[in-house]
């Protein structure tokens, strides 16, 4: 695993696209918080079902690479996840390749327990993020919306003024 900095201050791992690294990408988004920061958990299972997600759902899984990106803000924590790209953009309810049932609930995990998530498809690559208010409310409104914003988890719970788009 090769973690850097980016000069913003994010924490970068460049990871290979096996099932193992998933956990490495947990500990690193776990590192970057601490125990101690109140989104702690919901930060590191969701960062476990997109880093599973680019691996099971995307070239990065066939021998590629899957880059996670931390950014500890002073209001809230952003993680992205950016995979080798695939045949179509991430959708709710794939079946795991070997028919398990207990694949399918990582996006709808997103709706539940980030205050925004979004996905971004460019140059043959998927970007799934999210992100998580420190203090716990939720602000939709607070930040401009992306120029590539795909979804807000917001929107999904019907928030007033968030749109998709």
């Amino acid at each position: 695993m090769e973690i850097s900095g980016d000069g913003a201050g994010n924490r970068v791992a460049r990871l290979a696209g096996g099932r193992d690294q998933v956990g490495r990408a947990r500990r690193l988004v776990s590192a970057a918080l601490g125990r101690g920061h109140p989104r702690h958990d919901d930060c590191v299972l969701l960062t476990s079902e997109i880093a599973t997600n680019a691996v099971v759902h995307s070239r990065s899984g066939d021998g590629g690479t899957f880059t996670v990106t931390v950014s500890c803000l002073p209001d809230r924590v952003r993680v992205c996840v950016e995979d080798d790209g695939s045949a179509g953009p991430p959708c709710a309810g794939h079946p795991l390749p070997n028919g398990s049932s207990q694949g399918g609930r990582g996006l709808p995990l997103l709706d539940m327990l980030a205050d925004r998530w979004g996905l971004v498809r460019e140059g043959g690559r998927n970007e799934v993020w999210f992100e998580v208010w420190s203090d716990g409310d939720r602000h939709p409104a607070a930040l401009p919306r992306p120029a590539a914003w795909v979804r807000p988890a917001a929107a999904a719970r019907g928030a007033a003024g968030a749109t998709s788009g």
